[in-house]
């Protein structure tokens, strides 16, 4: 049935956000044609919130230290917003060369991606 999952980010530099995976996330891709990178992610979970609205969906990468990513990010001159702690998880805003802003957190909750106690 499903084997996957296919994320879209929309970009005003596409060119230059696919050049922030594979250079400096160095996530494995395909090339689809044309230049049009595919890049390998991370398992990744699905929450389902509650919400007003529909059609509202959001993109988190996770980490295990964020104080350490962001650390990585400033030494290759990637501007992440100010750590900001919540229940769930502490979280930042990486600026994409595009413009646009990606979040990364390291989360707090339990996680069907790890055993309970890791």
């Amino acid at each position: 049935m499903i084997h996957g999952a296919h994320v879209i980010l929309y970009s005003k530099d596409a060119e230059a956000d696919r050049a922030f995976f594979r250079d400096v996330l160095s996530y494995p891709f395909a090339d689809a044609g044309h230049g049009w990178l595919i890049f390998a992610l991370p398992p990744a979970e699905v929450a389902v919130h509650p919400s007003d609205a529909n059609d509202t969906h959001e993109l988190y990468l996770m980490c295990d230290d964020v104080h350490a990513l962001v650390e990585q990010m400033k030494g290759k001159g990637i501007a992440c917003s100010p750590i900001d702690e919540q229940r769930w998880g502490s979280i930042t805003r990486v600026t994409l060369p595009g413009g646009g802003k990606l979040g990364i957190y390291q989360p707090k909750h339990a996680s069907p991606l790890r055993p309970a106690g890791s």
